[in-house]
C-alpha cells in the first residue's frame, strides 16, 4: 500500500470515472485502474463498485477512502514539518485562485513577489473552490485565494481585500446614460452570468435576488444563453449584444475591446461587494512564505473604481 495507491482511490471517490480520475492524478487510464485493483486485492476487499457508466465506493470502501483521506493530510503534515527546517523563503510556493480572481490578481502581485524574494518560485494554478479545497487539504497546494465566506477545519483563513461589483454594458445602452445603476434597472435585463460551479455567480444571484425577473416574464420563459464559462466569456457575450453582466471591479478594468464598444457603470448605494481572502492549513509552517505574498498582493492594490463617461 502506497500514498500513491491511496491518492488515486481519493480521487476515483470524489470524481467516479476512472477516466477524469486518471486525468486528475496525471496517469493514464489503466495505470489508475491497474493501482486500484492491486490495492483491493492486497486488502482482499472491493472497495468500488464497477457499472458500464459509473463507479461509487462500496460501503466498505467508503470507510477505506475516508480513511485514506486522513492519511494523505497526515502526510502532507509531515512535510509541512520537514519543509519548516529549511529556508522559509526558498522552496516553491504553490498558490491556487479561484477562475474569478486569478487571472486579475496574479498580474498585480506576482512581479513585486518576484522582486522581492527573488529566490522563491511560485506555482500558480486556477480553479473551483471545491478544487482548490480539496487540493489544500491534500497538501498539493500551500495556499489558496478565495471569496469569503471560506469555511474549512483546521484552515487558517485572512481577509485581503474587498471589491465593488460593477455592471459591464454596451456604450449604446440605455443604461450608459445612468451615472449609477439600482438593482431596480436590471429586472428587465438580460443579465449574464457565470453558471454552476462558480462562487462569484451565486454571490452575484444572492446580492441582487431579482434578476431578470421581469425580463423573463416578459418573454415568457427564461433566457436562452444567459449563463457563461468564464468572466471573459461573459465580456463577449456582451460585447455581441447578448445582454449585460456583473463583474467584481478587478475582471471589469481593461475590456480589451476598442474604446467606446463597452463601459462600466458602478452600483448605487448600498453596493453589493466581494472580499478576497487566503486560506492556508494551521499546520503550514512558512510563515514568512505567507507573510511574503500578503504583502505583495496589497503592495499593489487592485485599481480604484474606473472614471463614469
Amino acid at each position: 500500500m502506497t500514498l500513491t495507491e491511496l491518492r488515486y482511490i481519493v480521487t476515483l471517490a470524489q470524481q467516479q470515472h476512472f477516466g477524469q480520475a486518471a486525468k486528475l492524478c496525471h496517469v493514464s487510464q489503466p495505470t489508475l485502474s491497474i493501482a486500484v485493483k492491486k490495492l483491493e486485492q492486497e486488502l482482499g476487499v472491493d472497495l468500488f463498485e464497477r457499472s458500464k457508466n459509473s463507479v461509487r465506493p462500496t460501503p466498505i470502501g467508503e470507510q477505506v477512502v475516508a480513511q485514506a483521506q486522513r492519511v494523505l493530510e497526515e502526510s502532507a503534515s509531515i512535510r509541512d514539518i520537514a519543509s519548516a527546517g529549511k529556508d522559509q523563503l526558498k522552496a516553491p510556493l504553490y498558490v491556487g485562485a479561484i477562475f474569478t480572481i486569478g487571472p486579475y490578481l496574479f498580474p498585480h502581485f506576482i512581479p513585486e513577489l518576484q522582486k522581492a524574494v527573488p529566490q522563491m518560485p511560485l506555482v500558480v494554478e486556477e480553479g473551483f473552490t471545491a478544487t482548490l479545497r480539496e487540493r489544500l487539504r491534500k497538501g498539493e497546494l500551500d495556499v489558496i485565494i478565495v471569496a469569503l465566506p471560506f469555511n474549512e477545519p483546521d484552515v487558517v483563513t485572512q481577509p485581503l481585500y474587498s471589491e465593488p461589483f460593477v455592471v459591464l454594458l454596451p456604450a449604446n445602452h440605455p443604461l450608459a446614460k445612468k451615472k449609477t445603476i439600482s438593482p431596480s434597472d436590471l429586472e428587465w435585463e438580460n443579465v449574464l452570468l457565470l453558471g454552476e460551479g462558480h462562487c462569484f455567480g451565486d454571490q452575484v444571484r444572492e446580492a441582487l435576488p431579482n434578476l431578470n425577473k421581469h425580463h423573463e416574464e416578459h418573454l415568457g420563459q427564461i433566457s436562452t444563453h444567459s449563463e457563461g464559462s468564464s468572466l471573459e466569456t461573459l465580456r463577449h457575450m456582451v460585447a455581441s449584444g447578448l445582454g449585460i453582466t456583473i463583474l467584481p471591479l478587478s475582471a471589469a478594468v481593461g475590456t480589451g475591446y476598442r474604446d467606446g464598444l463597452l463601459v462600466t457603470r458602478p452600483f448605487a448605494d448600498p453596493v453589493p461587494c466581494r472580499t478576497s481572502a487566503l486560506a492556508w492549513r494551521a499546520s503550514f509552517p512558512r510563515h514568512k512564505a505567507i507573510d511574503a505574498l500578503r504583502n505583495a498582493i496589497k503592495h499593489h492594490p487592485l485599481p480604484s473604481c474606473p472614471t463614469i463617461e
